[in-house]
Protein backbone atom coordinates (compact mmCIF):
# COMPACT_ATOMS: atom_id res chain seq x y z
CA UNK A 1 0.00 0.00 0.00
CA UNK A 2 1.33 3.43 -0.94
CA UNK A 3 1.28 6.19 1.61
CA UNK A 4 0.87 9.84 0.71
CA UNK A 5 3.82 11.98 1.76
CA UNK A 6 3.23 15.61 2.73
CA UNK A 7 6.94 16.43 2.65
CA UNK A 8 7.06 17.52 -1.04
CA UNK A 9 4.10 19.32 -2.63
CA UNK A 10 2.68 17.70 -5.77
CA UNK A 11 3.25 20.91 -7.76
CA UNK A 12 7.00 20.69 -7.07
CA UNK A 13 7.13 17.08 -8.26
CA UNK A 14 5.37 17.95 -11.53
CA UNK A 15 7.65 20.95 -12.05
CA UNK A 16 10.69 18.75 -11.56
CA UNK A 17 9.40 16.14 -14.02
CA UNK A 18 8.61 18.71 -16.72
CA UNK A 19 11.88 20.59 -16.46
CA UNK A 20 13.91 20.63 -19.68
CA UNK A 21 17.19 18.78 -19.51
CA UNK A 22 20.45 20.54 -20.21
CA UNK A 23 22.82 18.18 -22.04
CA UNK A 24 26.20 17.65 -20.43
CA UNK A 25 29.43 17.34 -22.34
CA UNK A 26 29.32 13.54 -22.24
CA UNK A 27 25.68 13.03 -23.22
CA UNK A 28 24.66 11.98 -26.70
CA UNK A 29 21.27 11.62 -28.34
CA UNK A 30 19.72 9.35 -30.93
CA UNK A 31 17.64 11.15 -33.55
CA UNK A 32 14.76 9.49 -35.43
CA UNK A 33 13.19 10.11 -38.83
CA UNK A 34 10.51 7.50 -39.37
CA UNK A 35 6.81 6.67 -39.42
CA UNK A 36 4.64 7.25 -36.37
CA UNK A 37 4.72 3.66 -35.07
CA UNK A 38 8.51 3.41 -35.25
CA UNK A 39 9.09 6.79 -33.60
CA UNK A 40 6.51 6.01 -30.90
CA UNK A 41 8.27 2.75 -30.07
CA UNK A 42 11.59 4.49 -29.67
CA UNK A 43 10.02 7.32 -27.65
CA UNK A 44 8.52 4.76 -25.28
CA UNK A 45 12.00 3.26 -24.91
CA UNK A 46 13.28 6.66 -23.75
CA UNK A 47 14.97 8.00 -26.88
CA UNK A 48 12.91 11.20 -27.07
CA UNK A 49 14.32 14.55 -26.03
CA UNK A 50 13.28 18.20 -26.15
CA UNK A 51 15.78 20.96 -25.41
CA UNK A 52 15.14 24.30 -23.75
CA UNK A 53 13.75 25.73 -27.00
CA UNK A 54 11.45 22.67 -27.38
CA UNK A 55 13.48 21.40 -30.33
CA UNK A 56 12.94 17.63 -30.54
CA UNK A 57 15.22 14.87 -31.79
CA UNK A 58 12.66 13.15 -34.00
CA UNK A 59 10.50 13.69 -37.06
CA UNK A 60 7.33 11.69 -37.65
CA UNK A 61 6.87 11.10 -41.38
CA UNK A 62 3.39 10.51 -42.77
CA UNK A 63 1.66 11.01 -46.11
CA UNK A 64 1.46 14.78 -45.51
CA UNK A 65 5.16 15.24 -44.75
CA UNK A 66 7.00 16.95 -47.58
CA UNK A 67 10.38 15.85 -48.89
CA UNK A 68 11.67 19.32 -48.03
CA UNK A 69 10.70 18.83 -44.36
CA UNK A 70 12.53 15.48 -44.33
CA UNK A 71 15.60 17.08 -45.92
CA UNK A 72 15.60 19.90 -43.36
CA UNK A 73 15.28 17.47 -40.44
CA UNK A 74 18.11 15.31 -41.82
CA UNK A 75 20.37 18.35 -42.24
CA UNK A 76 19.50 19.63 -38.76
CA UNK A 77 20.10 16.27 -37.07
CA UNK A 78 23.42 15.73 -38.84
CA UNK A 79 24.70 19.16 -37.77
CA UNK A 80 23.58 19.11 -34.12
CA UNK A 81 26.59 18.36 -31.91
CA UNK A 82 24.66 16.42 -29.26
CA UNK A 83 23.33 13.81 -31.71
CA UNK A 84 25.47 10.67 -32.06
CA UNK A 85 23.19 8.47 -34.21
CA UNK A 86 20.45 9.25 -36.72
CA UNK A 87 18.03 6.36 -37.21
CA UNK A 88 16.07 6.74 -40.42
CA UNK A 89 13.50 4.37 -41.90
CA UNK A 90 14.78 3.00 -45.17
CA UNK A 91 11.72 4.07 -47.13
CA UNK A 92 12.19 7.62 -45.81
CA UNK A 93 15.90 7.46 -46.66
CA UNK A 94 14.92 6.52 -50.21
CA UNK A 95 13.02 9.82 -50.47
CA UNK A 96 16.23 11.74 -49.73
CA UNK A 97 18.68 9.14 -51.05
CA UNK A 98 20.95 11.81 -52.58
CA UNK A 99 21.48 13.37 -49.13
CA UNK A 100 21.98 10.07 -47.34
CA UNK A 101 24.45 8.78 -49.93
CA UNK A 102 26.41 12.04 -50.00
CA UNK A 103 26.74 12.17 -46.18
CA UNK A 104 30.28 11.03 -45.40
CA UNK A 105 31.01 12.11 -41.83
CA UNK A 106 31.57 9.50 -39.14
CA UNK A 107 29.62 11.45 -36.53
CA UNK A 108 26.66 11.24 -36.25
CA UNK A 109 26.31 7.76 -37.69
CA UNK A 110 23.40 7.25 -40.09
CA UNK A 111 21.61 3.91 -39.73
CA UNK A 112 18.75 2.82 -41.96
CA UNK A 113 16.14 0.68 -40.24
CA UNK A 114 13.05 -1.19 -41.45
CA UNK A 115 9.54 -0.10 -40.61
CA UNK A 116 6.32 -1.97 -40.03
CA UNK A 117 4.97 -1.37 -43.55
CA UNK A 118 8.21 -1.35 -45.54
CA UNK A 119 10.68 -4.26 -45.29
CA UNK A 120 14.40 -3.70 -45.18
CA UNK A 121 16.24 -4.01 -48.51
CA UNK A 122 20.02 -4.37 -48.09
CA UNK A 123 20.58 -3.33 -51.71
CA UNK A 124 19.47 0.24 -50.84
CA UNK A 125 21.40 0.62 -47.58
CA UNK A 126 24.18 3.18 -48.09
CA UNK A 127 26.23 2.02 -45.07
CA UNK A 128 26.13 -1.61 -46.19
CA UNK A 129 27.09 -0.67 -49.75
CA UNK A 130 30.09 1.32 -48.43
CA UNK A 131 31.20 -1.64 -46.33
CA UNK A 132 30.90 -3.95 -49.33
CA UNK A 133 32.92 -1.50 -51.43
CA UNK A 134 35.66 -1.20 -48.80
CA UNK A 135 35.99 -4.94 -48.38
CA UNK A 136 35.97 -5.60 -52.12
CA UNK A 137 38.58 -2.87 -52.71
CA UNK A 138 40.68 -4.20 -49.84
CA UNK A 139 40.51 -7.76 -51.09
CA UNK A 140 41.45 -6.64 -54.63
CA UNK A 141 44.45 -4.62 -53.41
CA UNK A 142 45.72 -7.48 -51.25
CA UNK A 143 45.27 -10.07 -54.01
CA UNK A 144 42.92 -12.28 -52.00
CA UNK A 145 40.23 -12.46 -54.66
Amino acid sequence: MLAYCNCVPTQVLFAMANRAQIPTSNSALIAMIADEDTVTGFLLAGVGNADLRRKTNYLIVDSKTTVKAIEEAFKEFTTREEIAIVLISQYVANMIRFLVDSYNKPFPAILEIPSKDHPYDPAHDSVLSRVRYLFSAESVSSGRR
